[in-house]
């Protein structure tokens, strides 16, 4: 469990508790999915919250003993999280990249309705977010219009032809792919299609598609291709990536909660020894070159061999 799944977590569980006046650790543990012991851990947490103004030290008073839980004196958790203008801003930001993915498809009217409700709500931070919108979608290779083209894709049920650039390899490629979706996640617009390149369901990142026509083709997708589940993350490894296995030093923990690892194991110290799995190493080069001293590569040789090759011809330039 990540730390952000555990707060998450945390700020659900307490306004369950208060609402219930008391209520047993067994019953909230199965609630939540977690065992009694995690349950605890979780409780103990909530003894570190500090409530905000008007008294920032007003600790929150819970009690587990005898297996029933409660908790007092949290009125600020238990209340409805409220937006500041930043965050309200950020949200519309993303729901406005919704609505002009979504291009008037079914739910577009609700969507809508939500703007509009936390424009009025955020005032001034709404009006400058409607301009973020559109500093986002001019900053495309072809601004708003790659959206309209692949939803006209989607409607006519067409292949179409794309240049992709791929950051990992610094390189366009040139494929085609039949259009199964458009979404939004982790805040940017995302193709999903049949690959024919890869043969393979793949996303394809909008701010990354340099040019795209749609072919007099009709859209095959075959009947077992799973659309991707991005709740789960973006990244897919497979069996046939390269598996690099890392030591982190405590400083370096967060490598574990913001990559997708096959194994994390705790070391002596408060470090980490994790193992991953990639098609492309730049990234993990660039990476270890980033972290320094807090991480170092036991696995494959040959990409510990690279780094140490980057490192020194880092080093030579400054000389």
């Amino acid at each position: 469990v990540t730390s952000a799944e555990r707060l998450r977590r945390l700020l659900a569980l307490v306004p369950y508790v208060v609402s219930r006046e008391s209520v047993s650790l067994k019953d909230t543990a199965a609630t939540f999915g977690m065992t009694e012991r995690e349950l605890v851990d979780d409780l103990n947490l909530v003894w570190c919250v500090e409530l905000k103004a008007p008294d920032p030290y007003c600790p929150i008073d819970l009690s587990y003993e005898g297996g029933e839980v409660s908790v007092s004196q949290a009125e600020t958790i238990k209340r409805p999280l409220r937006l500041d203008a930043d965050e309200a801003n950020a949200l519309l930001v993303a729901l406005r990249m919704m609505r002009d993915v979504g291009g008037g498809r079914d739910g577009d009217q609700a969507l809508i309705g939500l703007i509009a409700k936390i424009e009025a709500a955020a005032g001034e931070a709404g009006a400058a977010s409607a301009q973020v919108a559109v500093d986002i979608a001019d900053s495309m290779p072809n601004g708003s219009s790659l959206a309209a083209d692949v939803r006209a894709a989607l409607d006519a049920g067409r292949r179409v032809h794309l240049r992709h650039y791929v950051p990992g390899r610094d390189e366009a490629t040139e494929r085609d792919v039949d259009p199964m979706r458009l979404l939004v996640a982790d805040g940017r617009g995302y193709l999903e299609g049949w690959c024919r390149r890869a043969e393979e369901v793949r996303l394809f990142r909008l701010d990354r598609i340099l040019s795209l026509s749609v072919l007099d083709v009709p859209a095959e997708v075959p009947a077992g291709a799973e659309p991707v589940d991005v709740d789960r993350g973006l990244f897919r490894p497979s069996a046939a990536d390269l598996v690099v296995e890392l030591e982190l030093s405590p400083g370096a923990r967060w490598i574990a909660e913001s990559y997708p690892c096959e194994s994390v194991a705790e070391l002596d110290g408060g470090g980490l020894r994790v193992a991953l799995r990639t098609p492309d190493t730049a990234w993990v080069r660039r990476l270890a070159l980033r972290l320094g001293g807090m991480a170092r590569v036991l696995s494959p040789d040959s990409l510990a061999a690279a780094i140490r090759a980057d490192a020194e011809a880092a080093l030579a330039a400054y000389r």
